[in-house]
């Protein structure tokens, strides 16, 4: 078993291998992390690890508010993440790789980074001024049938975005350019279709691309029925979902 110790960024989404994140890093605890992350040479990857909240806040409170007005703000690393950390987080998450990590005039950063690899969560550790957690790395395992699955994927990722376009009273770009690599398909698809983060997370933690594959196509082929139903939604709650302030 492989393991590495990475610095931790909890978010409400989930991140997959190939795809962008953006981040707009405000809180200090997570400047502090991007400021050490500036310390690596220019010639080593910039990782850290994105777990998915299963039980938290992504921004801690920083003021008294609802339901209690006196309510003292929570302070630290794990602040808005319980007693025990670990258990707040989904247990299997992202390294991912800051290609650029920008600071501004006002001390935060603006970050992009890549999804690199899957990890498992072992343990986390808050005594820092950041979360750090332990984390076993995942092999990608592609699974019976990958092949064959992703062309079906891609055929109903296809349709899917067709009706989304119809419900959208718009049009899409063209998917001409789709990779077919199964397990770049599994991720992409993964990444694009509008689930929520319990789903997408099962996705993320399929136990081999063939599984996952299998998964999506059930998925496509449900939200492209519900999408076909319900021509007059409006394309605002159709995109609707949880907005990263990190």
């Amino acid at each position: 078993m492989t393991t590495v110790r990475l610095p931790l960024f909890p978010l409400n989404s989930v991140l997959f291998p190939g795809l962008v994140l953006p981040l707009n890093v405000f809180e200090e605890r997570y400047r502090a992390l991007m400021r050490d992350l500036l310390k690596t040479p220019e010639d080593e990857p910039r990782r850290f690890a994105v777990v998915a909240i299963r039980d938290g806040y992504e921004v801690a409170p920083s003021a008294p508010g609802m339901p209690d007005p006196t309510a003292v703000p929570e302070r630290g690393p794990a602040a808005g993440f319980g007693d025990d950390p670990v258990k707040a987080f989904h247990s299997v998450g992202c390294i991912a790789d800051a290609a650029t990590v920008r600071e501004r005039a006002d001390g935060g950063f603006e970050v992009l980074a890549t999804g690199t690899a899957r990890v498992r969560l072992l343990s986390v550790d808050a005594s820092g001024p950041y979360l750090t957690a332990e984390l076993e790395e995942l092999p990608e395992d592609p699974g019976d049938g990958a092949g064959a699955l992703a062309e079906g994927v891609l055929r109903a990722f296809r349709q899917y975005q067709k009706r989304l376009a119809g419900a959208r009273e718009r049009s899409i770009s063209t998917t001409a350019d789709l990779p077919d690599e199964p397990s770049v398909v599994s991720y992409l698809v993964a990444a694009a279709v509008m689930l929520d983060t319990p789903a997408k997370q099962r996705l993320l933690q399929a136990p081999d691309t063939a599984s996952r594959l299998r998964e999506e196509l059930k998925l496509l082929r449900t939200e492209t029925a519900i999408i076909r139903n319900l021509p007059s939604l409006p394309a605002s709650e159709l995109t609707r979902g949880p907005t990263s302030l990190n």
